[in-house]
């Protein structure tokens, strides 16, 4: 594992893998349920007092399985089970749309950087696939890869930092922030 460089001012979260157990083109909320160290690796970033943001690729309203309404209330849903989000930001497209904002494309990261006012720099997005580093390393931000059954051994390999959980991806970001906070005298 290495070290996360400071300054860290906003945390960006892949959701499905990441911080939901993965459903496939999921549209019911009641479906939704959280990763094991979800709800201790957010309050934990949420006290430190970072901005905390999700960024996911929801091919399914391009091609037609859940709707953007039905995509919006499993998000609620998870807003409700960990607290709100400072920032969603969703790629409504197919693959095959060859848009800007589908991960691994930095669409996605330097959107919700603008919309926190933070530089892309300044993020970590933390995920469990390739497309997650990706999309953060095509921004210019820092990753976090929280390897998962579907996680190819390629994707961990090539991942600057892998973590087993997301409290630990959590714990290694608050490290960076203190780290900072020391080396600039406190903020």
């Amino acid at each position: 594992m290495t070290d996360l460089p400071a300054p860290i001012d906003a945390v960006l979260f892949d959701r499905d893998g990441t911080l939901v157990v993965d459903e496939p083109y999921n549209g019911d909320p009641a479906r939704v349920v959280p990763m094991p160290t979800a709800h201790a690796a957010v309050e934990l970033l949420r006290r430190s007092g970072l901005p905390l943001g999700v960024v996911s690729n929801q091919s399914g309203i391009g091609r037609g399985i859940v709707t953007r309404e039905q995509v919006d209330a499993v998000n609620a849903r998870l807003d409700e089970l960990l607290g709100p989000f400072d920032v969603w930001c969703i790629c409504p497209h197919a693959p095959e749309a060859g848009c800007d904002c589908r991960k691994p494309a930095p669409g996605l990261v330097l959107e919700a950087a603008e919309r926190l006012g933070v530089e892309p720099g300044h993020c970590v997005v933390i995920g469990d696939i390739g497309a997650d580093v990706g999309a953060a390393e095509a921004a210019g931000a820092m990753s976090i890869l929280v390897p998962t059954a579907v996680t190819l051994p390629e994707e961990v390999d090539a991942a600057p930092r892998t973590v087993l959980d997301l409290l630990a991806a959590a714990e290694l970001v608050l490290t960076a922030v203190v780290a900072g906070h020391d080396a600039r005298g406190g903020r």
